[in-house]
């Protein structure tokens, strides 16, 4: 089993809701994970942000539903950081050379 444990995001979204908000949405979606919002660029409608998501096991489907249930876009996934729970069956198929 593979958990992501890391995520960088690329969002468009609307001005409002405000970034306070739309960081409190996702943080109650998401229980258990850590949210970092930092607007990079802003225009008449819009605001890109990127958005880094860090937990144990992060729920990617629900961190993407809650962006578009707020209006936003995932433009990209610009980090990604996972570790592979294996088992130790996985270890004993390994042959010494």
């Amino acid at each position: 089993m593979v958990k992501v444990q890391r995520i960088v995001l690329d969002v468009l979204k609307p001005h409002s809701p405000n970034g306070l908000e739309f960081s409190t949405q996702l943080a109650k979606k998401c229980p258990g994970c850590w949210f970092n919002f930092k607007v990079v660029e802003v225009d008449e409608k819009t605001e890109t942000v990127i958005i880094v998501v860090e937990s144990e096991d992060i729920p990617y489907d629900d961190v993407s539903d809650a962006i578009t249930s707020m209006g936003g876009s995932i433009h990209s996934i610009d980090e990604v950081e996972v570790i592979s729970m294996g088992d130790s069956a996985d270890s004993s198929t390994q042959t010494d050379v």
